[in-house]
């Protein structure tokens, strides 16, 4: 069945240039997220705007850039500004007044996004159902988890998809993130700035940036902080808008370091959490973060994803799945052998 769309026109008065500039955003980011959060079209020229969408939500932009313009009224001569927070604000308000849903992609229409990723290296494609799910996820949650084992097209996803929102201009920059844990080696002391020191653990992440953007623009964009390299342990304290945040390894991530990745994710951001349990390289002792995370938050609906990936969702050379099916059937036989032992002993 095809949404009927229709057009609302209004008129912002009395025109002002300078107002209808703080209105807009920079870059129309302010319109842009009331765009994407009730899934309509704004056109303007000058004060006069066009709303295109489905009728309800068409009628309620219409209303909320009349308030926004409203509060853009000057004070003391001087325009006032109006933050991502306080459009971000406004839309909750609004959705909540009129019993809105927000309007996220559906698979199966193309929206603003399409499942295809377009990077200015060329159309990046899901492979499979899994990916399918996966790509479609990210695009429709504020948080998204890619759980499974090496090969699966995990990380490689989730930088196309932050690539393609910060060319659409959806967010203003790029985080990327691991924990610093060694893959079970002792390296020692890293020489170097602390860009250099946690350069090689996220080295994956790197090599996908240079396939999609091209080393000179990465470089480029690295200096201007709009693509940014954090090691975990230096997120705490920060609150995190307008960013497409990427955790990598996450398997290697404390309970608490989980939780506080989490709760940094601010106003217009996205988050991707990447991992394979079956990969934990922490002390015995210690309870992987994302483990602790799934049985957490598994059953939130709203806003958070999880998406699984098996053994046949692997894209590398065909012998890394028969190597993740050959540990996988290795890991199920010492478990059962281990129930077993148990049993016996209790006997």
């Amino acid at each position: 069945m095809t949404t009927k769309l229709t057009t609302v026109h209004l008129d912002l008065v009395p025109e002002d240039t300078n107002r209808l500039a703080v209105l807009c955003g920079s870059f129309d980011d302010n319109l842009k997220q009331i765009e994407r959060r009730l899934g309509v079209e704004i056109i303007y020229k000058n004060s006069h705007f066009q709303v295109v969408g489905e009728h309800r939500y068409a009628q309620a932009c219409s209303d909320l850039l009349k308030d926004l313009y409203v509060d853009t009224m000057p004070v003391k001569g001087k325009t006032a500004a109006l933050s991502d927070e306080e459009v971000h604000l406004a839309l909750q308000d609004l959705i909540s007044h009129h019993r809105l849903l927000e309007v996220k992609p559906a698979d199966d229409q193309g929206g603003y996004h399409s499942l295809s990723i377009k990077t200015k290296r060329g159309v990046i494609k899901p492979r499979g159902e899994n990916q399918t799910k996966y790509v479609s996820s990210i695009l429709r949650n504020d948080i998204s988890f890619g759980i499974g084992p090496a090969g699966t097209g995990k990380t490689y996803l989730a930088v196309a998809c932050a690539v393609e929102a910060l060319e659409r201009q959806e967010v203003r920059r790029i985080l990327l993130t691991r924990p610093a844990v060694e893959a079970g080696e002792k390296l020692g002391f890293l020489p170097g700035d602390l860009s250099q020191k946690v350069d090689p653990y996220l080295r994956p992440l790197y090599d996908a940036l240079f396939e999609m953007l091209g080393f000179e623009k990465v470089e480029k964009l690295i200096e201007r902080n709009v693509i940014e390299i954090a090691p975990l342990a230096y997120m705490r304290g920060r609150t995190l808008n307008d960013a497409f945040v990427i955790l990598d390894e996450s398997q290697n991530t404390t309970i608490e370091q989980m939780k506080m990745f989490l709760t940094r994710i601010g106003f217009n951001s996205t988050a991707v959490i990447t991992g394979d349990i079956t990969q934990i390289d922490l002390p015995r002792h210690q309870k992987s973060g994302l483990r602790h995370a799934i049985e957490v938050l598994g059953n939130v609906e709203d806003d958070i994803s999880f998406s699984f990936f098996a053994a046949e969702d692997v894209v590398r050379h065909p012998v890394v799945a028969r190597i993740v099916k050959a540990y996988e059937a290795f890991d199920r036989k010492a478990e059962i052998a281990a129930s077993e032992a148990s049993q016996q002993d209790k006997k």
